[in-house]
């Protein structure tokens, strides 16, 4: 019998369903009832404040309802800075994949900002930004961009 053969032949035997206690050697973990409620209602939660974010950023991204909440998980997930002065917690982010997600996600910051959040538990205010994007000059070395101030004054007519 051929390799392909044996494969089918293997593939034959395998059954069509399982239980998760075959599959794991340990015990399966079922979470107490209470549990389950907490955690379902973080998620809720969690989902509600989602929405909330998106419902703020939909006049500023037109792309939102097909791609609002793909927005925010990149915005979610983007790196930032984190600045705590006396009186505020200022959270700045990079900028995003593209000139107008990076846009939308600063009009978003802004009217974050309007609502004058305090950080739980403290005084801070959080504030939020996003960090302008860089300065792309031309893409060769030598370039002006590329030219250090003292190589440039040197260079000047």
């Amino acid at each position: 019998m051929s390799a392909w053969g044996k494969l089918i032949d293997k593939r034959r035997n395998i059954p069509s369903r399982l239980k998760i206690r075959d599959l794991s050697e340990r015990a399966v973990v079922k979470l107490a009832t209470e549990r389950k409620h907490l955690t379902d209602i973080i998620k809720m939660l969690a989902y509600q404040a989602e929405s909330d974010l998106l419902n703020l950023l939909r006049s500023h991204y037109l792309r939102a309802e097909q791609e609002g909440r793909t927005l925010l998980h990149e915005i979610f997930a983007t790196a930032g800075d984190i600045k705590v002065s006396d009186r505020e917690l200022q959270i700045t982010l990079a900028p995003l994949s593209s000139p107008h997600r990076t846009h939308a996600a600063h009009a978003l910051c802004e009217l974050l900002d309007q609502t004058v959040t305090v950080f739980p538990g403290s005084r801070l205010r959080v504030r939020f930004a996003i960090r302008p994007p860089p300065c792309i000059g031309l893409a060769f070395p030598g370039s002006p961009s590329h030219r250090s101030p003292a190589l440039a004054a040197n260079l000047a007519p």
